[in-house]
């Protein structure tokens, strides 16, 4: 019984030892106390230290040098878009004023013909509608051009008047000029005029 009772006065003592002191057994109700372990060596822990740093540096001059090399890519990128666009603006029409030569060179040799019968002047002008008509549909621009009894569409035809018509209210009645779409922009409105209400 006294036994037990100093084996639970060791264990108090124990429990209330300082905290470097570490308990590594109980050997027949005697305790063997053994000091904390000593601290490992500085040296060591530096070497490793700097050695993480030393890869650390290393990382941050990768992650540098491509960010460099991105910046400088995204520049460059940015830079040629800037000279395309500016190409783009400056020969934008390049090409419709390749198709617009001929039907100017039609229209000068017709000027230069001394005395024109009316029916050359008239197949001379057809051939020149010919050449402008393949000029447009080259380059996509397309006629708007409305037939009587169409549904006005405000988005390609522009009403002029109303005038009194025996067909539904707000259809096409007379085409006053053709209009013109370019890939899909509408470039001019067809001028109509369109049937009144009954």
């Amino acid at each position: 019984m006294q036994e037990q009772e100093n084996q639970q006065a060791e264990k108090v003592e124990i429990k209330e030892a300082a905290p470097e002191v570490q308990l590594d057994s109980i050997v027949q109700g005697e305790t063997v106390q053994t000091s904390a372990p000593e601290a490992p060596q500085a040296a060591p822990a530096q070497d490793t230290a700097e050695q993480v740093i030393a890869k650390l540096e290393a990382t941050v001059r990768e992650l540098q040098d491509s960010f460099m090399r991105a910046k400088a890519e995204g520049e460059n990128i940015r830079r040629r878009a800037q000279e395309d666009i500016s190409k783009a603006h400056k020969f934008a029409i390049e090409g419709f004023a390749e198709a617009m030569v001929p039907v100017k060179d039609s229209l000068e040799m017709a000027l230069k013909i001394d005395t024109p019968s009316i029916e050359a002047l008239k197949e001379g002008v057809e051939m020149t509608l010919k050449q402008l008509s393949a000029a447009f549909e080259k380059n996509r621009l397309t006629e708007v051009n409305p037939v009587q009894g169409d549904k006005l569409d405000p988005m390609k035809h522009q009403a002029i008047s109303m005038v009194p018509a025996e067909q539904e209210a707000n259809t096409v009645v007379t085409v006053l000029q053709k209009g013109y779409t370019i890939a899909d922009r509408l470039l001019r409105p067809a001028l109509v005029t369109v049937a009144q209400g009954k």
